[in-house]
């Protein structure tokens, strides 16, 4: 199995970067898992702006060779991890733009006759592991589930991924937030997956 780690924080010092870390841990000591690549949005400096004009054209994004290599790290991997805090009741706005411009029609999916497209990433996977300040159990009870809607129906199912696994963790910033037990059922995690 190869595995593209999407991460997005902009602090190496953090909880995320803790989280981030032991999925590298676990993963390193899986013998399921083969190859592991990183994408650290903030350092890499990605940039998250959408820019359509003459020159270029939303119908050509699935082309555009500024974004050449993300698309080829998207079709390398088997399963893709994404990591990342959850703002406003959301991915924050760096990771919404790396999907805005990745999951392109023509590399993402392809428009078809009837109400959906058909999705050109069937066979992947994804976790998404989020961290939230608030309490666990504030996404599904204020706000209609709307993270796990946004990111598995929304576009993940959308796109022909079927197989997402969440891991959302709040009270993340208190002191009984049990941060050590959360990033222990990670590693866990990561060093058993089979697929």
């Amino acid at each position: 199995m190869k595995m593209l780690i999407v991460y997005t924080y902009p602090n190496h010092k953090s909880l995320n970067y803790a989280f981030f870390q032991n999925v590298m841990k676990g993963s390193s000591e899986n013998p399921y898992i083969t190859e592991v690549k990183v994408l650290d949005l903030y350092e890499e400096g990605f940039n998250p702006l959408l820019v359509f004009n003459e020159d270029k054209r939303r119908r050509d994004m699935h082309t555009d060779p500024n974004i050449e290599k993300y698309r080829k790290q998207i079709t390398w991997a088997d399963k893709i991890v994404f990591i990342y805090p959850i703002w406003w009741g959301r991915p924050p706005a760096m990771l919404l733009g790396y999907i805005d411009q990745l999951f392109a029609s023509n590399f993402a999916y392809k428009d078809k006759k009837g109400y959906f497209p058909e999705g050109l990433l069937k066979g992947k996977s994804v976790v998404c592991v989020s961290t939230m300040k608030g309490p666990t159990h504030y996404p599904f009870l204020w706000l209609n589930n709307a993270h796990k809607i946004l990111m598995k129906r929304a576009l993940f199912n959308f796109v022909g991924i079927k197989k997402v696994k969440f891991f959302e963790f709040g009270n993340m910033e208190s002191p009984k937030g049990n941060q050590m037990k959360k990033l222990e059922r990670i590693y866990k995690y990561f060093k058993k997956i089979d697929q």
